[in-house]
C-alpha cells in the first residue's frame, strides 16, 4: 500500500543524543581477565575531549550500528534505558531516556560509557530487573566469550560519586565452559538470576545464578539443551562443515539455530517458556526449566517442500521476527514474521494450562498477512515491528520499513473479527520530515550579514550535533588542503568562530572591471562556501538518522524509532498536522477546512522568497507595537507595503478563485472558526494538571515538538494573513469586498495574536542558555577497584534552550497510565503553542531570569514581546541598567514611576528571583520607597549622577511619607555619597547641610573635606559656606596637618589650613600652622636647597616670610604663637610622641628668619664647623 493512500495519524518527533553538557559524561573503565584485547592500541578520550577528526573516526564514535531501549517492569525510577554499541563494540553508552518523572524523584542526566578491551557481540546484550530490589541488571557478552553482570543502582546515573563508591560486585566477570566448543548466537535476560543463550548449532545454553558457598569460583550453573538427537549434537562439535548449514562471521551455524527469542511465564505461576524462530523457518517453543521441545512448527504454517530447504532458510542477521502480546493467564497472542519473498505475518493463539503443554494454533488461517510496501516506487525492505494490547481487544502493530538510510513506519490497528478488511483499510502511517531547512538567501540590501543567517541555520539547536559539525569542519579543511597545523586552532576557538575562519578563508575581495569593490562578487563566493559546507553537514547528518530498531513501550503506549545517533518519537498527530498531512484525503468534515489551508498554502508557495521576507518585515510592527489605526487600516498598510499585486500573476489569483468561488463566496467566518480552533488549546487544557514533571529528556522533547508545531503554524497562519489581504482588496464592485460579508478586523486580529505568541516561542526555542548543574561530579569512574583521581569543578553547566530554561518547569504529564504518552506530548505542545493557552509564558519573568544569569543581552532580545506594563517598564529599565545603559534605565524607571508606586495594589510577587523580600516591600508603598529602590539599584551600579537625581525626587516625595525623616536622612546620605564620589560638590554640600542627624553630619563632613582635598577643589573649599561647621572643619585639617609627617608630597594640608584660617581671620591660627610647616620641612633636609635665583630663596625662608606676615595682621600683644616639639627624626612612635610646648612671639620669628638667613649665608661661602660644636666664622 502505497503512503499516499494512507492517512497520517501520527508524526515522528527526532532527538540528538549529545548530552546538554561534556560533564554528564561517565567513562567506566571495565575490568578484563583477558590480555588480547584490541582496545590497548587504541585511544580513548575523555567525554569533553571527544572529538571527531574525520568522516571514519565520526562513524565510530557517533554512529550505533546496534541499540535499542529497554523498559523496567518492576520500578519505573528511572525506568527507561536506551544502551548503544559504538566504536567498534569496544563501548557500551547506556543512559536514561524516561519522559516524565514522579514529583519527588530526583532527575538522571548522566550517559554511562562502559569501556571494554574485547568488542561486544552485538545480539549479546541483555537486560532485567530485579522485583526484590531497585536496580538494573545488565548482561554484556564480548567476543572472547566473556560474561559480564551489572548491577546498576540508579544513584549511578544521577551522581558520579555513586560509581566510585559502590559495592565491589557492582560487575563480575565469567567465562561459561559452554564456549570452549560452541559459539553464541542470541542472547536474553530471562531473569536477574537466569540468562539464556542460543548456540550456533541449534542448542541453548542457560545460566542460573549459583546462590550457593562456592558462589565465588562459580557465579554460574551451566544447563546445555539441544534440539536435535544426541547424534546430531556430537556431529555439530566436529570442525568440518555440515549439510544445511548457513555461514554467518566465520561460523558454520545450523538451520535450527534460535536468531529470535521471547522468554515468558504465560502467567502461569513456576512456569518460563522460551519461544524461538530459527533458521530452518521454525518456531519452537521450549519449556525453560526442563530444555523439552513442547511445539515446533513452520512460522507461516506452511507445507514445505523437503527439497527446497535452502528456499526457506531465514538469515542469521534477522533478530526480531517474533513478537507475543497479551496478558490473560495462560493465554497469549504470538505473531512470527517471514521474511522470505515479500515477507509475510502469522498470527497464533497460544494456550497453555501448565508448564509441560502448550497448545498453538493459527489464528486466522484463511488470511494471508502480507503488508504492504509504503511505496511502490522504492525497494522498502521491513526491518522491524512490535505488537500492543488494544483497550477494545484489538492488536495494535507498528512496522518499521527501512530503504538505504531512510525509513518509514506505519501503524495498523487489526480488529479480530474482521481481519481481512482491517488488514487492507486501516493501515495509517508516520510523518517523518527528512528535509532539511533551506539555505538563506541574501542580497545587497540585505541588513543582516550573511554570515549570522548561516550560523543561525547550522547552529540551531538540535539540529546538528557538535560532532557533526566538528566532522564536517575536517573534512571540508581537508578538501580545501589547508596547512597542516590549521587544525590545532580550533583548540584556542569556539566552533562558530573556526567555521567563520575556515570559509572565509575561501573568499578575497577583489576589485572589479571599474577599479571598484566587487562587493558582489565576494557575496557569491561566500554564499558558495558556505553551500558546500551546509550540504557536506546534511549528507553528515544522514547517516545519523539510520533506523535501528522500533521500539514499544506498552505502559506509556510510546513508540520510539532508535537511529543510529538519534531517538525519534512517534506521537499523535495535533489537529492542524492531521489536517495539513493529509491535504490530499482529509477527515470527513474538515473538507473546506483543508481547501482553505490548502489554497493559502498553495498562494505562499506562489510569492518569491525576497517578497516573503518584505511580507515578513512588514507584519512584525503589526504583531508587536500597539497602533491607533483601525484594522481595515493595518490590512491596508500591509496591502501597500508589500505591493502582492505586483508579485502574484493572474494564474496565481486564478488558482484562488477556483478554489474559494468567485468573490470568494467560499470563505466564512464559521470557516475561519474551524481554523482557529486547529490552533487553539485542547478543551481540557486548564482541568490537565501536570502531576508528573518532565525530565530533561522529556523537556528537549517537548522543545523540539515546539519547533517543529511553530513552523507548520506559522506557514498555515502566515499564508492566510497574505491570503486574506489579498481576497479584501481582490474586487471589481465595492459591494463584493470580503469585508461586507464577514468581520475580516476579527479575524486578522485573531492570526495576530498566534503569530505573537509563535514568535515568542520560536526565539526561546531557538535561543540558548548556559544553566548551573545541580551536582557537581567526578570526572571519571571505574568498577576496577581502583578508581581514578578525580577532581571536582567548580561550577559545571549544561546549555539548554531559554524555553528549557523558563517554561520547562511548568510543563508535565498528568499520568501517563490514564492517558497515552503519545496523546499526552502533542497536547502539552498545542496548548503551550495556543494563543489563548493556560501556559503562561511571561516574556517580563523570563527577562528577570535572564538578568539573573547575567545574560541581559538576550533579555533585551525580548523588548518587543513585553507588554506595557509598570512592571514590565520596570523591569526594562533593569535590563538597560544591566547593560550599563544608565539613560535609558532611567528614562523606564521614571515612566514605571506612577504605577509601580500605587499603593494597596494585589502584587502577584514572581520575578524569577530577581526581586528579593526587601526590594519587593519598597515597590507599590508609595513613590518615596520606589525612588528609594531606584537609588539602591543606581548605587550598586556605581550610576552616581543618576543616584543624585532619583535620590533628590525621593526627598521631594518623602514630605508626603509617614516615614518621611527615615527617608529623608538615608536619601541624604545617599545624594551626597554619590555627588561625593561624582565631585558634585554643591550637591554634596546641599545634602551635608540639610542633614539632620549630627553625628552623620560630621561624619560626611569629614568625608567631603577630605575628598575636596584629594582631588584638589580647595578653592570651592573656601568658597562655599558651612554656618556653624567651620570649626568642625578647622578641626579636621589641624589634625590632617598633625599626622602629615611628609609635607613635600602629597596633599598640602598645611596649605589648604592656612588659607582657610586666612578666609576666616584667624591669623593666629594660620601662623601656628606655618611653623608647624616650617619644623618639619626643617626635619626633612629641605632648608638647603634653593627654589629660585636668589641664594637665600629657600622653603624654609619663604614660610618664615608668610608667618612673619601673618602674625604681624595681629595685635602687637597677642603676636604670639605655641611651638610643639616634633618627634626626633626617623623614629618609629610618632603617635605616642609628648613634644614640649613653648611661646614663639613675633620677635622670636624675626630672630628665627634672620638666623636662618645667615646659616644659608655661611653654607653659600663655606663658612661652616669641622665638628659638631665648632662655631662658624662670620665673615
Amino acid at each position: 500500500m502505497d503512503s499516499a493512500d494512507t492517512q497520517y495519524l501520527y508524526r515522528e518527533t527526532r532527538l540528538n543524543l549529545e548530552p546538554a553538557s561534556a560533564s554528564s559524561i561517565v567513562n567506566i573503565r571495565v575490568p578484563s581477565l583477558t590480555s588480547n584485547g584490541r582496545g590497548a592500541t587504541r585511544k580513548l578520550t575523555n567525554g569533553d575531549n571527544n572529538v571527531s577528526e574525520d568522516e571514519v573516526a565520526f562513524r565510530l564514535k557517533s554512529l550505533a550500528p546496534a541499540s535499542s531501549v529497554y523498559h523496567r517492569k518492576w520500578h519505573d525510577a528511572p525506568r527507561s534505558f536506551l544502551w548503544r554499541l559504538l566504536e567498534d563494540g569496544l563501548v557500551l553508552s547506556l543512559r536514561v531516556v524516561d519522559t516524565c518523572r514522579q514529583e519527588k524523584v530526583v532527575d538522571a542526566p548522566l550517559v554511562l560509557n562502559f569501556r571494554f578491551t574485547v568488542p561486544i557481540q552485538p545480539s549479546c546484550v541483555a537486560f532485567a530487573d530485579p522485583r526484590e530490589h531497585d536496580a538494573l541488571s545488565m548482561f554484556v557478552l564480548d567476543e572472547s566469550n566473556f560474561l559480564y553482570s551489572f548491577t546498576l543502582r540508579p544513584d549511578f546515573f544521577r551522581k558520579r560519586s555513586a560509581i566510585e563508591a559502590g559495592p565491589g560486585d557492582a560487575c563480575k566477570v565469567y567465562q561459561p565452559k559452554v564456549f570452549g566448543f560452541k559459539h553464541p548466537h542470541r542472547m536474553v535476560a530471562a531473569s536477574t538470576d537466569q540468562v539464556v543463550i542460543s548456540l550456533h548449532d541449534g542448542g541453548l545454553v542457560r545460566l542460573d545464578r549459583n546462590k550457593t558457598q562456592d558462589s565465588t569460583s562459580n557465579p554460574w550453573k551451566e544447563t546445555i539443551y539441544n534440539s536435535q538427537g544426541w547424534a546430531q549434537g556430537i556431529r555439530s562439535y566436529l570442525p568440518f562443515k555440515q549439510n544445511h548449514t548457513i555461514r554467518y562471521r566465520n561460523i558454520h551455524m545450523d538451520t535450527s539455530a534460535a536468531t529470535s527469542i521471547q522468554v515468558t511465564d504465560l502467567g502461569l505461576d513456576d512456569a518460563a517458556f522460551l519461544f524461538t524462530v530459527c533458521l530452518d523457518h521454525r518456531m519452537r517453543i521450549w519449556n525453560l526449566r526442563t530444555g523439552q521441545i513442547l511445539f515446533t512448527g513452520d512460522i507461516l504454517n506452511a507445507d514445505r517442500n523437503p527439497q527446497e530447504i535452502g528456499k526457506w532458510q531465514i538469515e542469521p542477521t534477522q533478530a526480531n521476527i517474533l513478537q507475543l502480546v497479551g496478558d490473560s493467564t495462560g493465554n497469549r497472542m504470538c505473531a512470527t514474521y517471514s521474511p522470505i519473498g515479500a515477507g509475510e505475518f502469522k498470527f497464533w493463539n497460544v494456550k497453555a494450562r501448565d508448564s509441560d503443554t502448550v497448545y498453538v494454533e493459527d489464528a486466522f488461517p484463511d488470511t494471508t498477512l502480507v503488508p504492504s510496501s509504503p511505496s511502490l516506487s522504492d525497494v522498502w525492505t521491513l526491518a522491524d515491528f512490535v505488537l500492543s494490547n488494544l483497550a477494545d481487544g484489538g492488536i495494535q502493530l507498528w512496522t518499521l520499513w527501512k530503504n538505504n538510510m531512510t525509513y518509514k513506519v506505519q501503524e495498523l490497528d487489526l480488529n479480530r473479527d474482521s481481519i481481512a478488511e482491517s488488514w487492507e483499510s486501516e493501515w495509517a502511517s508516520v510523518h517523518i520530515d527528512t528535509t532539511y531547512p533551506t539555505a538563506p538567501t541574501s542580497g545587497p540590501s540585505d541588513p543582516t550579514d550573511p554570515t549570522e543567517k548561516w550560523l543561525e541555520l547550522i547552529l540551531a539547536p538540535g539540529r546538528f550535533t557538535k560532532a557533526t559539525l566538528e566532522t564536517a569542519l575536517s573534512i571540508y579543511e581537508k578538501g580545501l588542503y589547508s596547512q597542516k597545523g590549521a587544525n590545532n586552532s580550533k583548540g584556542q576557538k569556539g566552533l562558530a568562530e573556526s567555521i567563520c575562519s575556515v570559509l572565509a578563508s575561501t573568499a578575497s575581495l577583489d576589485r572589479n572591471s571599474a577599479g571598484g569593490m566587487d562587493y558582489e562578487q565576494f557575496r557569491a563566493s561566500s554564499e558558495t562556501q558556505w553551500r558546500r559546507f551546509y550540504r557536506l553537514l546534511i549528507e553528515l547528518d544522514k547517516q545519523r538518522g539510520e533506523a535501528i530498531a522500533l521500539v514499544l513501550d506498552a505502559d506509556s503506549d510510546m513508540t520510539w524509532v532508535v537511529c543510529a545517533d538519534a531517538i525519534s518519537a512517534i506521537r499523535e498527530c495535533s489537529s492542524l498536522e492531521r489536517l495539513f498531512f493529509n491535504l490530499a484525503r482529509p477527515d470527513e468534515g474538515t473538507e473546506k477546512v483543508a481547501n482553505l489551508v490548502a489554497t493559502g498554502v498553495g498562494f505562499l508557495d506562489a510569492i518569491s522568497d525576497s517578497i516573503q521576507q518584505v511580507c515578513t518585515a512588514a507584519l512584525r510592527p503589526e504583531i508587536f507595537e500597539e497602533t491607533p489605526r483601525t484594522d481595515y487600516e493595518r490590512i491596508q498598510y500591509l496591502f501597500d507595503t508589500t505591493a502582492l499585486w505586483r508579485t502574484v500573476s493572474e494564474e496565481d489569483c486564478a488558482q484562488v478563485i477556483e478554489s474559494l468561488g468567485q468573490n470568494y463566496i467560499g470563505v466564512t467566518m464559521d470557516l475561519y472558526e474551524s481554523l482557529s480552533g486547529l490552533v487553539a488549546a485542547t478543551d481540557d487544557s486548564g482541568s490537565r494538571k501536570a502531576r508528573q514533571p518532565l525530565t530533561d529528556f522529556g523537556r528537549k522533547l517537548i522543545v523540539k515538538a515546539v519547533q517543529e508545531t511553530i513552523n507548520l503554524q506559522w506557514t498555515v497562519i502566515f499564508s492566510q494573513v497574505l491570503l486574506l489581504v489579498h481576497m479584501e482588496f481582490d474586487w471589481e464592485q465595492e459591494e463584493d469586498m470580503l469585508s461586507k460579508r464577514l468581520d475580516v478586523g476579527v479575524v486578522f486580529r485573531q492570526f495576530l495574536d498566534s503569530l505573537r505568541r509563535l514568535e515568542l516561542l520560536r526565539w526561546l526555542s531557538k535561543t540558548e542558555i548556559t544553566v548551573p548543574i545541580g551536582n557537581k561530579h567526578e570526572r571519571n569512574g571505574s568498577f576496577s577497584g581502583s578508581p581514578s583521581a578525580s577532581k571536582r569543578l567548580g561550577d559545571e553547566t549544561q546549555t539548554v534552550t531559554a524555553l528549557e530554561g523558563n517554561v520547562g518547569h511548568l510543563l508535565g504529564v498528568s499520568d501517563h497510565r490514564n492517558e497515552p504518552l503519545a496523546a499526552s506530548i502533542t497536547d502539552i505542545v498545542t496548548d503551550l503553542c495556543a494563543s489563548n493557552s493556560d501556559i503562561e509564558v511571561s516574556p517580563t519573568l523570563i527577562q528577570c531570569s535572564l538578568i539573573r544569569r547575567e545574560r541581559a543581552d538576550l533579555a533585551l532580545e525580548l523588548t518587543p514581546y513585553c507588554a506595557q506594563t509598570p512592571f514590565a517598564t520596570y523591569i526594562q529599565g533593569r535590563v538597560f541598567l544591566a547593560l550599563k545603559d544608565f539613560a535609558q534605565a532611567a528614562f523606564h524607571f521614571r515612566k514605571a514611576a506612577i504605577g509601580m508606586s500605587v499603593k494597596d495594589v494585589d502584587v502577584d510577587r514572581h520575578s524569577s528571583g530577581l526581586l528579593d523580600d526587601t526590594e519587593w516591600n519598597l515597590l507599590n508603598k508609595g513613590p518615596a520607597r520606589y525612588h528609594c529602590h531606584i537609588v539602591a539599584l543606581f548605587e550598586k551600579a556605581k550610576a552616581y549622577s543618576f543616584v543624585i537625581e532619583f535620590a533628590g525626587l525621593a526627598i521631594q516625595y518623602s514630605h508626603a511619607s509617614p516615614e518621611a525623616a527615615l527617608v529623608r536622612s538615608e536619601m541624604l546620605s545617599r545624594q551626597f555619597n554619590a555627588a561625593t564620589v561624582f565631585s558634585r560638590f554643591d550637591v554634596a554640600h546641599a545634602s551635608l547641610l540639610a542633614m539632620k542627624d549630627k553625628a552623620m553630619q560630621h561624619s560626611s563632613l569629614r568625608k567631603l573635606v577630605d575628598k575636596m582635598c584629594e582631588s584638589y577643589h580647595t578653592s570651592e573649599l573656601m568658597s562655599l559656606p558651612f554656618p556653624g561647621l567651620q570649626d568642625s572643619i578647622d578641626e579636621i585639617l589641624a589634625q590632617r596637618c598633625k599626622t602629615a609627617m611628609d609635607v613635600l608630597s602629597g596633599i598640602p594640608y598645611h596649605q589648604i589650613l592656612y588659607s582657610w584660617r586666612i578666609k576666616h581671620n584667624d591669623y593666629r591660627g594660620a601662623a601656628t600652622v606655618l611653623l608647624d610647616r616650617i619644623q618639619k620641612l626643617q626635619h626633612a633636609g629641605e632648608g638647603d636647597k634653593l627654589i629660585g635665583d636668589d641664594i637665600l630663596d629657600t622653603a624654609v625662608t619663604k614660610q618664615y616670610l608668610l608667618l612673619i606676615n601673618a602674625l604681624s595682621c595681629v595685635d602687637p600683644k597677642q603676636a604670639w604663637i605655641f611651638s610643639e616639639e616634633l618627634p626626633p627624626p626617623n623614629s618609629r612612635e610618632t603617635t605616642g610622641f609628648q613634644g614640649k610646648r613653648k611661646v614663639v612671639t613675633l620677635p622670636d620669628l624675626r630672630k628665627q628668619y634672620q638666623d636662618e638667613l645667615d646659616r644659608i649665608a655661611a653654607i653659600q661661602n663655606n663658612q661652616f664647623g669641622f665638628e659638631a660644636d665648632d662655631a662658624m666664622d662670620i665673615m
